[in-house]
């Protein structure tokens, strides 16, 4: 997303290396030219699982993430400053997302990651409380700090520092922001879609990438999963060959000590595919990132149809109330009205009720004016800005799936490699017997 730059908008990174062993993204690197990550180190050091009775006395069990903040300036006397920790539950970095969201309705938002396993081969637990399910969530959400406080925008915002470094309290100032409120409402979203007449044609095909987008991405996804599956079932079959060697080995004299030996070999072959498949779902989490970024893309051309659909219903109201005007100024109805049949039935209004009716409808024609103005200007504004950080989205997308993809054959790379050392090394045990 967006680091730093302008007041509104910040600048991609540039740098080639912004992933870290763990999959995560390197925070020294994400930090630098931002804003927050300029001032304090952060970072989701652990999880834990936790039991207590919820409201209706039943045992809930959940886990909870730990967040250390660190200042980068010095103290006073020249001594680093020292770390802050708060404990936080995943439905508490929703809540925070889902505040910023509303608040900042033009930012892409990061995405948070899945709340439950998704795209998992047979072996992989879909269990939100299984630890490598965890242990991959801790990373996903600690990306999703790295890349909001590196936003020139978000790593501004106050609720976000008190999540940060506040244990307790943050929630009543997210409330008492009163975001949910301007929530807008799925009915209203959905009338604007099928019903905005002139549609921002930048962000209309906006929308349809990301369509495309959460198609490829959740094919490839689906492909790799299918491969695993099958990969796992390949190597394990190989475990075969390891133990009729062995069991060859016993009967053997002359030949044994080389059956032995490359069955070790071919044991450890077929065990290698555990880890091979652990570090896959680290590449496979990085495109579940961009997966979930998708829906952030139509979230933010979804607010903008609304605003589009707001601003032409305020233009049409003004119309309809400046027609009503000249009516009732000229006295000729030009279109079909329910006044109109009335005032033939029972004769026209008194003067005192055409004036009074008159500068009533000069105030609303005036306060109407007003409205479309400042649905003009938000809607304006809301575009440029939008346009603006889609534009550093993609420029940081292509980077960071160019990398994970490049990484991912690597991979491949690497493992087959190690398959032909295996085969090569029971070659030489053969030679030998």
């Amino acid at each position: 997303m967006a680091e730093d730059g302008q007041e509104d908008s910040g600048s991609p990174l540039s740098e080639p290396d912004r992933i870290a062993p763990d999959g995560g993204l390197n925070s020294a690197v994400l930090g630098e030219g931002s804003r927050l990550l300029r001032r304090m180190e952060i970072c989701v050091s652990e999880a834990e699982k936790r039991s207590c009775r919820n409201a209706v006395s039943m045992l809930e069990t959940f886990t909870v993430y730990l967040i250390e903040t660190r200042p980068l300036e010095p103290t006073a006397d020249g001594r680093n400053s020292s770390p802050d920790s708060v404990w936080r539950r995943y439905s508490e970095f929703e809540l925070l997302r889902n505040y910023l969201i509303i608040s900042y309705p033009y930012i892409v938002m990061p995405p948070l990651p899945e709340k439950r396993a998704e795209f998992v081969w047979h072996k992989l637990s879909a269990d939100n409380m299984d630890p490598d399910f965890v242990e991959r969530r801790r990373v996903g959400l600690e990306n999703f700090l790295l890349r909001v406080a590196s936003h020139s925008v978000l790593s501004n915002d106050k609720i976000l520092h008190h999540f940060l470094t506040k244990e307790q309290g943050w929630k009543d100032l997210v409330h008492e922001t009163g975001f949910q409120a301007k929530a807008d409402s799925r009915l209203r979203a959905l009338n604007a879609i099928f019903r905005v007449r002139s549609p921002n044609k930048h962000l209309m095909e906006v929308k349809h990438y990301s369509d495309e987008l959460q198609s490829y991405t959740s094919q490839l996804l689906r492909a790799r999963t299918r491969v695993a599956d099958r990969l796992y079932a390949v190597y394990k079959v190989h475990g075969n060959y390891g133990r009729i060697f062995s069991e060859w080995s016993v009967i053997e004299k002359e030949m044994g000590d080389g059956l032995q030996s490359a069955g070790h070999h071919i044991d450890a072959y077929a065990a290698s595919i555990d880890d091979i498949l652990e570090e896959e779902e680290h590449y496979a989490d990085q495109l579940k990132e961009y997966l979930f970024y998708a829906e952030a893309l139509r979230a933010v051309c979804r607010k903008h149809e609304l605003t589009q659909f707001e601003l032409e219903m305020a233009s049409q109201d003004l119309i309809s109330k400046k027609q009503q005007r000249e009516e009732l100024a000229t006295g000729i109805v030009r279109t079909f009205s329910f006044k109109g049949i009335t005032n033939k039935i029972f004769g026209q209004e008194a003067p005192e009720q055409r004036e009074a009716r008159l500068n009533l409808l000069e105030e609303l024609t005036s306060e109407g004016e007003e409205a479309v103005k400042e649905k003009t200007a938000e809607c304006d504004e809301h575009a440029e800005r939008a346009v603006t950080d889609i534009l550093q989205f993609k420029e940081q997308k292509d980077k960071d799936l160019q990398e994970a993809l490049i990484s991912y054959a690597l991979m491949q790379i690497s493992m087959c490699k190690k398959g032909i050392q295996v085969w090569s090394n029971a070659r030489e045990c053969f030679l030998k017997m």
